[in-house]
Formats: C-alpha cells, sequence, structure tokens
C-alpha cells in the first residue's frame, strides 16, 4: 500500500512539475513572438534560427525561471537592446510617429482617392 502511495505522489509530482515547464515554455513561445531578430530584421525571435535568436531564447527561458514577469523581461531586452527589438512598442513621443504615420498614410490615401473619383466624374 504504501508503495502505491508513493507511486500515485510521484506521478503527481511529475506531472505538476511537467505541467510547469510547459506553461514557462508558452511564456518563452509568447515573448519571443514579439521580440525582433536583429540578425535576420524581419522575424521574430521565435521563427527565426541564428544564433542570436537563440541566445535570446535561453535569455528569456533564464529571466522565467528567475521569477521575472514579462514585463521585466521585456523591459531588460528593450534596455539591453533598444525599443527597436520588440514589434509592438509602447507608444511614447519616441514611438509616435511609428504609431501616427500609418493612419496618416491612410488618410491621404483616401483623400486622394476620393479626389481623383470626384475629378473623374
Amino acid at each position: 500500500m504504501k508503495y502505491i502511495i508513493f507511486l500515485l505522489l510521484f506521478s503527481c509530482l511529475t506531472l505538476i512539475a511537467n505541467s510547469q515547464e510547459i506553461n514557462n515554455q508558452d511564456l518563452v513561445n509568447k515573448i519571443s513572438k514579439n521580440i525582433r531578430c536583429l540578425t535576420c530584421q524581419g522575424q521574430s525571435v521565435y521563427d527565426s534560427q541564428s544564433e542570436f535568436s537563440e541566445s535570446i531564447k535561453i535569455i528569456i527561458s533564464n529571466k522565467i525561471q528567475e521569477g521575472k514577469s514579462e514585463q521585466d523581461i521585456y523591459d531588460f531586452l528593450v534596455e539591453k537592446y533598444g525599443e527597436w527589438i520588440i514589434f509592438e512598442p509602447k507608444f511614447n513621443k519616441n514611438t509616435f510617429l511609428l504609431w501616427v504615420l500609418p493612419l496618416l498614410l491612410f488618410l491621404v490615401g483616401g483623400f486622394l482617392i476620393f479626389r481623383n473619383f470626384k475629378a473623374v466624374k
């Protein structure tokens, strides 16, 4: 009976450990999808197989094991590599144009299309 209880307890602990590891890997994947590979520049760290992206994945994993939050990891990477490393940077005075430019292009393009359409009639 003690042997069965020991096996059940060991199985539960193994499942809990595996569950925690899966959660950590999910968080590594989530963060690495929002981090730009500085070697590839067009790909996320998640999609890239470069040495840089592999090292960033390891850094992210180590930070998670240290108990750092997602925001702490982003802050660390921005401090080390700059705001450009994040695919979705924060809205501030330095990224204002980045966020507003697509809207301005859309409005100017819409105005030009409307003006040309009106001139054809």
